[in-house]
């Protein structure tokens, strides 16, 4: 122990531990969505959300690799444990600043890819067989809840499915008569309440970025510093 800091040594396991925990859990949960057969009717197979799903086990994989590199890096005083998790955080980092960069600079882009996602979906609320119903239920219920009417052009959006199925456009009693509603349907398309919805959380995520930010520079200082310490040992 004669020239490591015990202090650095133990903070080093603790966080790692807990980094290897949340990564144990965010693994847990994607992958059980991804194979739960109610969370695969909600999702759909055909929206496009287990992409999201696949993105979050390797997120949660990768977490776990570090975190485990951390916790026995810093136990066992292994420098090649240690300059592995450097590396790595390093590039994880790296990474945040050009998905931050690009985001700021394909701005323009991201609204295509979100109109372009939201017109495939348009077509799965306008598919007349089977396929999409579990799609087609859960959407009319999020019109209901939002107060909001098809995805991108209204009621239109719906095509041939009979409205007295997925009624969804029809508004509340209570809403009947508010800026809302227009005579007795909602006009509003849902991607405004899905934008505005992103909109209100921007900053809440850019706050949550920042944070993971500053966490993983202290992280590069410790494992540095701790790999310095056991070389000069």
């Amino acid at each position: 122990m004669a020239g490591v800091s015990s202090c650095m040594k133990y903070s080093m396991f603790i966080f790692n531990f807990l980094f290897w925990m949340c990564g144990c859990a965010i693994l847990g949960a994607s992958i059980y969505m991804r194979v739960n057969k109610d969370a695969q009717e909600s999702f759909n197979k055909g929206s496009g959300m287990f992409a999201g799903i696949d993105l979050l086990i390797a997120v949660g994989a990768i977490i776990m690799v570090m975190g485990f590199l951390g916790c026995c890096g810093a136990m066992k005083e292994s420098q090649c444990m240690l300059l592995l998790f450097f590396i790595g955080l390093l590039i994880i980092l790296l990474l945040q600043i050009v998905a931050g960069i690009l985001g700021g600079v394909y701005k323009s882009k991201i609204d295509e890819v979100v109109n372009d996602t939201l017109a495939e979906e348009v077509q799965m609320l306008q598919d007349t067989t089977e396929k999409y119903k579990d799609f087609q239920a859960s959407f009319h219920k999020f019109e209901q809840a939002n107060k909001c009417c098809g995805l991108l052009k209204g009621e239109s959006d719906w095509g041939k499915i009979p409205l007295q199925k997925y009624s969804g456009c029809q508004c509340d009693t209570k809403d009947i008569g508010t800026s809302v509603c227009n005579g007795n349907k909602y006009t509003t398309p849902c991607k405004e309440v899905i934008m505005e919805f992103f909109k209100n959380n921007m900053i809440i995520v850019m706050g949550i970025a920042f944070g993971l930010a500053f966490i993983e520079v202290l992280g590069l200082v410790f494992s540095m510093s701790l790999y310095c310490q056991i070389q000069r040992k």
